[in-house]
């Protein structure tokens, strides 16, 4: 339990920061859209093409875990998706709304609660998950967005258009730019590095504070709101980590380090990806921040349970 809060303590510091900024007018009302752009066009770019660039293919290359944590998802996120569509939502808040429900936060969390939790033997999963979770995960969703997004009733033109739009979406180019810098070991120059260390480093606090200035923003809860909410936290918090176990140990028969990894990193809050993507294409960021907020809230039970029953 004490691991797990002061893990997630500076996401709610940076929340916090981000939420002050705001209510003292320290940042206006547009801060909130530009540092969404910053991350989305320069920090978020740089740390995928980083993460790429350095993974080392023969120590990631774990067939069973992949399978289980990314199935477990991409079901959780395509339930999700499905259900809403089912519900008349449209489809680029159906693939929010799957994000919400799919997109653990292991990047800003996997890796210190995993060190911690498991010891230094479990990074390499980590480093599985966070590329799943960031390069998979995202991409599926940004397509599914840009798919909602076309008005264009011929096939062929809305083809065209989105693959246009996903050729210039610099959260899909970098990591596929970095994962060719991998296979063809492509030196990068320290200079570079550096570059890359520091700019990509400021892409979960900026996006973090952005979270913050738009919870600041005052704005009328509705119960379908709150409910969907609620929802959406259970979908992340329970529902992925039991089917990714199940996955995990019955399916794929996983040695129990690899299961625990796999069923640690499903149970992480939801990150702050889906509000990326909600601000970046304009579209309605109250459920998604509510429930960044929540599931970071409620995951310190969550996450806490789970290592103890798994000791």
């Amino acid at each position: 339990m004490i691991s797990t809060f002061f893990t997630v303590i500076p996401i709610f510091a940076l929340i916090l920061a981000g939420w002050v900024a705001r209510r003292t007018a320290v940042l206006g009302p547009h801060a909130t859209t530009e540092l969404n752009r910053f991350v989305v066009y320069l920090a978020l770019p740089a740390l995928l093409f980083d993460i790429m660039a350095h993974a080392q293919w023969s120590d990631l290359w774990q067939p069973g875990f992949i399978a289980a944590f990314g199935l477990g998802s991409l079901l959780v996120f395509a339930v999700t998706v499905f259900v809403r569509l089912r519900a008349a939502r449209h489809l680029a808040d159906a693939a929010i709304d799957g994000l919400n429900a799919g997109y653990a936060n292991t990047g800003f969390m996997g890796f210190p609660l995993a060190l911690v939790a498991l010891g230094s033997q479990a990074m390499p999963s980590v480093t599985i998950a966070t590329i799943i979770t960031v390069c998979l995960i995202f991409a599926v969703a940004i397509v599914l967005i840009e798919i909602g997004l076309r008005t264009d009733k011929n096939r062929g033109n809305v083809v065209f258009k989105v693959a246009r739009a996903l050729v210039k979406n610099p959260l899909l180019i970098s990591p596929a730019l970095g994962a060719l810098a991998s296979l063809i070991q492509l030196p990068i120059p320290a200079p570079a590095e550096t570059f890359l260390k520091l700019l990509g480093g400021a892409a979960s606090p900026s996006a973090l504070v952005a979270l913050g200035l738009f919870l600041a923003t005052p704005r009328e809860k509705t119960s379908s709101t709150e409910g969907l909410s609620a929802v959406l936290v259970g979908a992340k918090l329970i529902l992925q980590p039991v089917l990714t176990w199940v996955l995990a140990a019955l399916v794929f028969h996983l040695p129990p380090t690899l299961t625990q990894s796999a069923t640690l990193l499903a149970a992480l809050p939801t990150g702050t990806g889906p509000f990326m993507l909600a601000e970046f294409y304009n579209r309605e960021a109250a459920v998604t921040s509510r429930v960044i907020l929540i599931s970071t809230v409620f995951s310190i039970l969550t996450v806490s349970a789970y290592l103890a029953l798994a000791k």
